[in-house]
């Protein structure tokens, strides 16, 4: 639902935005404080897509506010209203993440420009990871195409296409949002991979796109083992509640990639290419649901991490596997599982 929340201490103005807004597709919330405004994005949080509040009120203030309510569900479109229209509010409400600034006196028509405005804007940004969006921010040529090395991490939804089958559009979209690309997304960034894209029930993870790190295998192989992790149990909450299972399969490579803007005119993305990502893909598909399997050249960057005091994978096993073929290289590569039980090698 296309939920907007009016948090302001003056009523005059909770009408004139009511007002303002009458004819634009919104259900409308309001609140006179901060901490009804809190108590409404709780309780409303599914519907609520944008909040608006005053920057000055008693209480906690409007950034405080705002604060806590993307705490609540980041997703939601935050924007600071005040007629206290100064550099230092304006700093403060960007450095705090808020999404738009607005200011008072408004008219209705420039106040309904602004909020479609600011929430198209936010709604783009989520078309780039914020890692991405960041760097773009701070240097027009900080993406620059080129060529070095990094860790390339697939994961796939073993069984997927059965479960199609089974549930309503609406309801896969929201499993795969709610309980796939989001928990396994934060994993990711938390260790400091880039989700390069979405495939279907895919996901394409690189370590080291904006700048290699010595430890990108190391956080690639830590992240994939939370990933597990966090699949089983939701997995388990998943089969008590409506029979979906959440079972995956990770294949994860390290070399050398270009990675650039690459596409066409009208559309492109950041994203790298190269024999890595293939191979990533192949241990993926080759990956028993729960399995991690990882290339040789990752297990040796693991290992010379480890000697170098560096173990991000404590409580992990690695063992070795038979050879496995891929396309465009012309002998078998060596292939490592990783787990909790495995033979060390």
């Amino acid at each position: 639902m296309n939920g907007l929340l009016f948090i302001d201490d003056e009523e005059g103005v909770r009408r004139s935005v009511a007002r303002a807004l009458k004819r634009e597709p919104y259900r409308l919330y309001v609140a006179e404080n901060g901490e009804n405004g809190i108590a409404i994005a709780q309780q409303h949080s599914p519907e609520i897509t944008t909040v608006v509040s005053d920057y000055r009120m008693p209480g906690i203030d409007g950034l405080e506010t705002l604060g806590v309510i993307g705490r609540i569900n980041p997703e939601m479109t935050r924007i600071i209203l005040t007629g206290y229209a100064t550099m230092e509010a304006a700093i403060a409400a960007t450095n705090q993440g808020i999404d738009g600034f607005l200011t008072k006196p408004f008219d209705n028509k420039s106040l309904r420009a602004n909020i479609r405005g600011i929430s198209v804007k936010k709604h783009l940004r989520q078309f780039v990871t914020e890692q991405v969006y960041n760097e773009l921010q701070s240097s027009p040529g900080a993406l620059a195409p080129a060529f070095h090395e990094v860790t390339v991490l697939f994961a796939d939804i073993r069984g997927f296409t059965g479960m199609t089958q089974t549930v309503s559009p609406d309801y896969l979209a929201g499993f795969l949002n709610d309980s796939y690309f989001t928990p396994l997304g934060e994993i990711a960034y938390e260790h400091g991979g880039i989700v390069d894209k979405h495939l279907g029930d895919g996901i394409m993870i690189v370590f080291g796109s904006l700048g290699p790190r010595r430890d990108d295998p190391l956080r690639a192989v830590a992240a994939a083992a939370v990933m597990q992790k966090t699949a089983a149990g939701i997995d388990r909450e998943l089969q008590r509640k409506n029979g979906l299972r959440l079972k995956i399969g990770i294949g994860i490579s390290t070399g050398t990639v270009f990675s650039g803007l690459l596409g066409s005119i009208r559309k492109k993305e950041f994203t790298s290419v190269g024999m890595a990502v293939n191979i990533a893909a192949r241990l993926q598909a080759l990956a028993a649901p729960g399995e991690i399997l990882i290339s040789e050249k990752t297990y040796l960057k693991i290992q010379s991490q480890k000697l170098a005091g560096r173990n991000g994978t404590a409580g992990l096993s690695i063992a070795a596997l038979d050879p496995v073929w891929v396309k465009g290289l012309q002998e078998p590569i060596a292939v490592y599982r990783v787990g909790q039980r495995a033979r060390t090698v």
